[in-house]
């Protein structure tokens, strides 16, 4: 049977349990301060002082006293804290007097915004009193000196946790938008600067408890950091029938805490102290703000409505955010607030002044994010764009993703701006980048392009684009993984692979450009790992290639820059093997040329795993009868590498059938247990029509090309070129396979190397 914490959840039953533990406190204290003076009380600091004890939540106590007797308070703080540590309580202590608890807040912030909870459990009321006062006064009379300490504070723990509202995994508590935010608020409302906010943040923080409450008893230990193996049992506790809506709902509660913890940041910097030319000249205290046409108003960096607006207007909303965001300023909370009490839905199809402010928002760059946060969570972008609900704090299930589905578009279309006048349209770019990711809904995530694609036509359709502009969105939805999937999985010198992305971009040049700019806000948008600089060069070589032929220039050579064709001829002349060590922006390369041959790539991979060195992504090309592969690794300068001369030694020692070399690799995978994780792999049907292509991913291992290269060898199968990438822990792999004799493999051969490298991914050891 579950326990009191495992039944209930909510504010009740924290205060019920603070109760409770109260009272065993003021017994505890009522028996050892039998014959003790009045000078002398037991106070809570913390989550007991809030009432919000969660189920592993620490006990902070302080024992004040008047510093009369110290010995008498030293024997009293043995006969309270012994028996507590023998219960087993998490137990911070501290003694101190008022003039101590001061001396700590002023030479500690964390201290001083805690002390500010200071709430009496046992003892002299009057002391417990007289320091919480003096800790406010000293609070409030030095805020403008402490404030930027408090704000510096704020803002390194945000950049050292993330924001909870996007994280896969968000530490509850020290994340923007966690519980700690919410008592930086009330500490920055406590000095008088600042107000509170005024709605809407009371039922997300104690949403966030109820979570914390949750996952502590699940985990069974003081956790806060939503961890993925608990979310399940965390759900079901808190009665929710689906894990996403449960990180939807930390979500949605951590954004509204998060833009609470911004506007009064914003506020309290307003009121730092500025140096005056004349510091003896009267200050005026009149309001003073700019008008703005629509009747808008600009007041200290904030759009408002001017006194004889009505937020009622339909267009007002839009024209408010594209004002705000075009000018790097905010919406004021208050009008934010208006406009979702009563802004209408916008009629279908939009007026084109609705149309011009909702694209001037889009092209704004980073400002839209601010902006379209506040009119998200005041419910505007939902009235005004229905499909977006069903992305809206949707999580991510690709670690290489930073944001939940809704902040990633609106980062893409950030991302975006610095591409408006590289496209022949940037205003349908702009809406790609919006609705790219729309389909990414409940059991759609793999096949989201396919799904969205008509969603955003429809609301490109809705807001009155015509009929061409809403196809061509469509188009980009559809396709817009397409440029990365082909230049990173596909062999760049394949017809297929070109005939595939002139076909997605519809034989159109200006198509093409708007689709790689999209691909890399995309990128950019999901996190460095998935814009690295790999990935843009064979991003912009393919792209290259595919302008080339739309604009009828003749077709480039086969290697189109990305194989060394110099080394090719030098390995050509002699027979002999070349490694050249390149340092490049992305990391360090060594571009190997040898003779093919059946093996070549296992070796390698092999060798360079026997060497401790971990490949993170190749490019490997075969040209005539040359292999000349480039092999990115995870070191950073040359002299982490063996040398050249050495490696090349021993790759002709495997090529003369010495396997002595790799016996230590070998021993490792034959002794590598199956991974729990089962590997997708799949042929690729028309990719390429002189090979199979075969496309795998799994978790990554030192050693697993290896495994790779060993399984297809044992198999009779030639490598024509692999296109090797790591993402996230995630090996994703493609093979361009023929038989030995350079003959497309038949439909059982495919089955059988998938059977293969599936087999090699899972980590089962095979004897050669």
């Amino acid at each position: 049977m579950r326990s009191s914490w495992e039944t209930t959840a909510g504010p009740d039953r924290r205060r019920s349990i603070t109760r409770l533990v109260e009272r065993a406190l003021v017994e505890l204290y009522g028996t050892a301060t039998t014959g003790v003076g009045d000078g002398v009380a037991l106070a809570a600091v913390g989550s007991l002082a809030r009432h919000e004890l969660g189920p592993r939540s620490d006990i902070d106590l302080v024992l004040l006293h008047d510093g009369t007797d110290q010995a008498m308070i030293d024997a009293l703080a043995e006969r309270l804290w012994y028996p507590l540590w023998d219960s087993g309580l998490r137990l911070d202590h501290s003694v101190r007097t008022p003039a101590e608890c001061a001396d700590v807040a002023h030479r500690e912030l964390s201290a001083a915004v805690g002390l500010l909870d200071l709430r009496l459990i046992a003892g002299s009321a009057t002391l417990v009193e007289q320091a919480r006062s003096g800790l406010l006064a000293a609070w409030r009379s030095n805020a403008r000196r402490r404030l930027p300490e408090v704000l510096e504070s704020l803002a390194e723990r945000h950049r050292r946790s993330g924001d909870a509202a996007s994280l896969l995994e968000p530490d509850l508590k020290e994340c923007r938008g966690g519980l700690r935010d919410m008592i930086m608020i009330r500490a920055l409302a406590a000095t008088w600067l600042t107000d509170q906010p005024h709605s809407g943040v009371r039922e997300p923080y104690q949403r966030l408890l109820d979570v914390r409450d949750a996952l502590q008893v699940s985990s069974g230990r003081a956790l806060d950091r939503l961890v993925a193996g608990e979310v399940p049992d965390v759900a079901e506790r808190l009665g929710y029938d689906d894990e996403d809506e449960l990180r939807r709902e930390v979500s949605l509660a951590a954004r509204r805490i998060g833009h609470a913890v911004d506007l009064t940041v914003r506020t309290a910097r307003g009121v730092l102290p500025a140096r005056r030319r004349f510091p003896f000249a009267r200050r005026e205290r009149r309001p003073q703000f700019d008008t703005a046409p629509h009747g808008l108003i600009i007041h200290l960096g904030e759009v408002g409505l001017a006194r004889a607006t009505s937020p009622a207007e339909p267009l007002l909303g839009l024209r408010a955010g594209a004002l705000a965001a075009s000018r790097g300023l905010v919406l004021s909370p208050v009008t934010a607030e208006n406009l979702g009490d009563h802004a209408p839905p916008l009629p279908e199809p939009w007026p084109v002044e609705a149309r011009e402010a909702l694209l001037e928002l889009l092209a704004a760059g980073e400002p839209l994010i601010a902006v379209w946060e506040a009119l998200d969570l005041a419910g505007c972008i939902q009235r005004w764009i229905p499909c977006w609900d069903g992305i809206r704090a949707r999580p991510q299930h690709n670690p290489v993703h930073r944001h939940t589905v809704d902040r990633h578009s609106v980062q893409a279309v950030a991302e975006a701006s610095r591409h408006l006048t590289s496209v022949e349209r940037p205003d349908l770019l702009l809406l790609g980048c919006l609705f790219h990711d729309i389909g990414k809904l409940p059991g759609a995530e793999h096949d989201h392009p396919r799904v969205g694609a008509p969603i955003a036509r429809a609301a490109v359709t809705a807001m009155g684009f015509p009929e061409a502009d809403a196809e061509l969105v469509e188009l980009l939805v559809r396709e817009h993984l397409t440029l990365a999937e082909l230049a990173t999985r596909r062999d760049h010198t394949d017809p297929a692979t070109m005939d595939a992305l002139v076909k997605a971009v519809d034989g159109r040049l200006e198509v093409l450009r708007m689709l790689r700019a999209l691909t890399e806000a995309d990128a950019r948008a999901a996190g460095p790992a998935a814009w690295s600089p790999w990935r843009a060069k064979l991003i912009n070589a393919l792209t290259q290639r595919a302008e080339e032929r739309l604009a009828g220039e003749p077709e480039p050579g086969r290697t189109d820059g990305l194989v060394d064709l110099g080394l090719a001829r030098s390995v050509a002349l002699d027979g002999r093997a070349r490694i050249v060590v390149d340092s490049t922006p992305a990391g360090l390369q060594l571009i190997i040329a040898s003779p093919d041959r059946l093996g070549l790539f296992g070796d390698t991979a092999g060798l360079l795993a026997a060497h401790g060195i971990a490949v993170r992504s190749a490019m490997l090309s075969t040209i005539d009868e040359i292999a000349v592969n480039t092999w990115r690794v995870d070191l950073t300068t040359a002299a982490d590498l063996p040398a050249p001369a050495y490696l090349i030694k021993q790759l002709e020692r495997l090529g003369r059938g010495e396997p002595g070399v790799l016996d230590a690799v070998r021993r490792r995978e034959d002794r590598t247990q199956p991974s729990s994780a089962e590997p997708w792999v799949a042929a690729i049907p028309d990719a390429s029509d002189s090979a199979a292509v075969i496309e795998i991913r799994a978790n990554d291992r030192r050693g697993l090309l290896f495994a790779y290269g060993r399984a297809l060898t044992a198999a009779g199968f030639s490598i024509r070129s692999a296109h090797i990438a790591t993402l996230a822990g995630q090996a994703i792999d493609s093979f361009y396979l023929t038989e030995s004799d350079g003959t497309v493999p038949s439909v059982d051969r495919v089955a059988a190397a998938t059977d293969a490298l599936a087999d090699a991914a899972r980590g089962a050891g095979r004897p050669d």
